[in-house]
Parts: C-alpha cells; sequence; structure tokens
C-alpha cells in the first residue's frame, strides 16, 4: 500500500512541480520499507509522518534552491516573446495595426513611434499588450 502511496505521490508531483508533494512520497517510500521489515500499522505510520516532515524541512528547499535557481528571472507564455525577433508579413501602417511572423506565430503588431513598415522588414519584440506586440525595427 505505502508503495502504491509513494508512486502516486511522484505522479502528482509532477503536475504540481513545487516538491510538495514528493515529500509525502519519501515518507511513504520509507513506511514502505518499514512495512517490507514487519512492522506494525502504528510504526509505519509514525515512520510515514517522521519522514515526511524531515523532508519538508530538509529535501524540499534543497530542492528548490537547486532546482528553481532563476524563477525570478523566468518568464512563461505570451511574456516569453518579448525580445523575439520575427519578419513583417502583413506592412504596418503607420499610427496603424501590421502582422509580424514570429517561430511560425503570426501576431497583430504595432510600432512604438507609429511609423510605417513594409514586409519583409525584420523585427524585434520590444512590448507586449494582450495579443498586440510593439516592435521595432532591425538591421539583419
Amino acid at each position: 500500500m505505502w508503495a502504491v502511496v509513494a508512486v502516486l505521490c511522484l505522479i502528482l508531483e509532477l503536475t504540481a512541480g513545487d516538491f510538495f508533494i514528493l515529500c509525502f512520497s519519501i515518507g511513504a517510500a520509507f513506511a514502505a520499507t518499514s512495512a517490507a521489515f514487519g512492522a506494525s500499522f502504528y510504526v509505519q505510520l509514525f515512520v510515514f509522518a517522521v519522514f515526511t516532515l524531515v523532508s519538508l524541512f530538509m529535501v524540499r528547499p534543497v530542492a528548490l534552491r537547486y532546482l528553481h535557481r532563476n524563477d525570478e528571472y523566468r518568464v512563461s507564455n505570451a511574456d516569453a516573446i518579448i525580445g523575439r525577433k520575427g519578419r513583417v508579413v502583413e506592412a504596418i501602417e503607420k499610427g496603424g495595426f501590421g502582422r509580424v511572423q514570429i517561430d511560425g506565430d503570426v501576431w497583430k503588431a504595432v510600432t512604438q513611434d507609429d511609423e510605417a513598415v513594409p514586409v519583409g522588414t525584420n523585427v524585434r519584440v520590444i512590448d507586449r499588450e494582450s495579443i498586440i506586440i510593439t516592435v521595432e525595427t532591425i538591421d539583419d
């Protein structure tokens, strides 16, 4: 039973990623070991509780420190597009919108100083507001 709990906790940890559920998995693994040596259920429960608490205070902080080193600098989703380069596929009109292709995705785009940008121009994303990106021309 404890081995099943340990594996289920590991699977749940894959969805969470904060190393909290991993501590329960470690506790269950030690409880399974004590069960293999014939310990009573209450001893197994005690081993589970102790090793889970030890893991929470000893393993989790170390795992967070070494595996999530640059979390404050990590961007995800649409914010990861800032700084990327693309090509104008539909001219950006002066004071209006156009379309920019970045890695196969086409984004609605404007320029920071409302200048016109012709098709085929290389641009870099400098900002994003909802689904509209702000670009600047680059020389490539």
